[in-house]
């Protein structure tokens, strides 16, 4: 654990000319490099920042610290800050001989040097095991910076095995980054039906229309990090899994995307199987059994920063196999369900 973050020393004396951050992450993580660099770029790295992520898991965080940045996250240090643990690190490791994790070591030496965790929601440590589609389909309005533990969920999608969704996940990836895997919501009034987008990861459709307060909340699919951990398990709440056809979503899964011009990226989605359950019963609503694709079309621009998610109009075509949703800036005074 002290060679691992001797690694931080080592990189910081291999200095090149305006360095600006310092990134510390494990060999089973995935990057995404391009929001990294946007991310960083709204902070002053002049200034001594420590960013990092939780764990998912109450357990871990209890055991290490709500204070700590989970290294498979990945830890981010700007140069004052990484220059400052270079020229310290050492009478940290005389003082705290004990410690036995690489991320539980810098934490607490950033701490002794008076800079705190600046937590960014992106950084995903993903100690969850078995489906973890419940938590990236409700992903909040943050750049993904990180996945960790791919090894320990399953193949994120169904059809394919872990090598081969981690090169589907990034073809999307190479295309948009900006609105990767972040949940818009949107809603078809005449048929009661919500629309939860999961941009290039998944779609799901309710029978009713819910509240984007609900459907934000992830579905729990997955299980916890510890076997047999007693509740509350996660620092997130979570929507349990049931047989009611008014809250169980029809899945769509990610299958393409295509770039039509410089302004408009499209993704497609094709229905996972059956539900296997009734039309939702309450009044004027209608069934989504026969939808089997699902178009989203987005701008090419990045989504608006100013502070609110996305939107997207239901528009459908081809009959009812085929819907159509086109995501948008929200309008000001556009109602949230």
């Amino acid at each position: 654990m002290v060679r691992m973050v001797h690694a931080v020393l080592e990189v910081f004396r291999e200095e090149n000319e305006g360095v600006r951050w310092y990134i510390m992450g494990d060999d089973d993580s995935i990057f995404f490099v391009d929001n990294l660099v946007d991310e960083l770029s709204k902070y002053d790295h002049t200034k001594y920042i420590y960013i990092g992520g939780h764990s998912e898991s109450i357990m871990s965080n209890q055991i290490y610290s709500y204070d700590m940045g989970f290294g498979g996250a990945g830890l981010i240090l700007s140069y004052p800050l990484a220059k400052m643990v270079q020229n310290n690190l050492e009478d940290c490791f005389r003082r705290y001989p004990y410690l036995n994790s690489a991320d539980l070591i810098l934490m607490t030496c950033v701490n002794d040097f008076g800079v705190s965790m600046t937590t960014h929601q992106g950084l995903h440590q993903m100690d969850l095991r078995g489906d973890a589609s419940g938590f990236l389909s409700a992903h909040p309005k943050v750049p993904l910076l990180s996945l960790h533990h791919f090894d320990h969920i399953d193949p994120i999608f169904r059809s394919m095995d872990r090598a081969e969704s981690t090169k589907h996940l990034m073809n999307a990836a190479d295309v948009d980054q900006s609105r990767f895997v972040q949940q818009t919501i949107c809603y078809n009034r005449k048929l009661n039906w919500s629309f939860s987008v999961s941009w290039s990861y998944s779609v799901h459709i309710y029978e009713k229309v819910i509240p984007r307060s609900i459907l934000k909340i992830p579905l729990e699919t997955f299980k916890p990090w510890v076997r047999n951990a007693k509740p509350p398990r996660y620092i997130f709440n979570t929507r349990r899994l049931s047989n009611d056809p008014c809250t169980t979503p029809h899945v769509f899964s990610f299958e393409y995307i295509k770039k039509i011009d410089e302004s408009e990226v499209i993704t497609n989605y094709y229905r996972m199987a059956s539900r296997g359950l009734p039309t939702c019963g309450l009044a004027s609503n209608r069934s989504a059994d026969l939808v089997s694709r699902i178009e989203v079309v987005s701008p090419t621009r990045k989504p608006n920063q100013n502070g609110k998610t996305e939107c997207c109009d239901v528009v459908e075509i081809g009959g009812i196999e085929m819907a159509k949703l086109t995501l948008r800036d929200c309008m000001d005074d556009e109602l949230i369900a």
